[in-house]
């Protein structure tokens, strides 16, 4: 089965840190419960993911800590909470087999990126795993060799 390429133009933000910070395990796609003033900000790029993380309340999943900054055109009788916790949207069995997992030891629900499909907000959340300090450090050495061989490249083509 073929894998399409999301556009990255229908991005909204990504949480650059995740995969830092984690391992991921499985990927899924939600739809998120958001007001009207969140996703004229959305269309704005006023959102910051770095520190948000998902919980799972009464078999419902809940993004916390995604901030989504208001616009200053906001309407006067909307009073407009910039932290406020956001519902996610999943099947019942995708929420009950992610609950079994994040009852496991070092298992975390983490918000990858916002994205735009069909009109509608998708937030792309990933069952991780936390990364030891050693692995972190493994991780900035792979990413500085691969400068490295990219600046030797491109010296070496001029």
């Amino acid at each position: 089965m073929a894998t399409k390429k999301q556009d990255t133009s229908s991005r909204i933000a990504d949480n650059k840190k995740a995969a830092y910070n984690y391992f991921f395990e499985e990927r899924f796609e939600a739809g998120m419960v958001l007001e009207g003033w969140e996703v004229k900000s959305l269309r704005e790029g006023k959102v910051q993911l770095t520190d948000g993380y998902v919980v799972i309340r009464n078999g419902e999943l809940f993004v916390l800590g995604c901030q989504i900054n208001p616009l200053k055109s906001a309407s006067t009788h909307v009073n407009p909470d910039s932290i406020r916790t956001k519902k996610l949207l999943l099947k019942k069995d995708e929420i009950r087999r992610l609950t079994a997992k994040v009852e496991q030891k070092g298992y975390t629900l983490v918000p990858l990126n916002l994205h735009w499909k069909a009109g509608k907000v998708k937030c792309e959340i990933a069952l991780a795993k936390g990364k030891a300090e050693h692995d972190k450090r493994d991780t900035i050495k792979d990413r500085e060799g691969k400068r490295e061989v990219e600046r030797a490249m491109k010296s070496r083509n001029r």
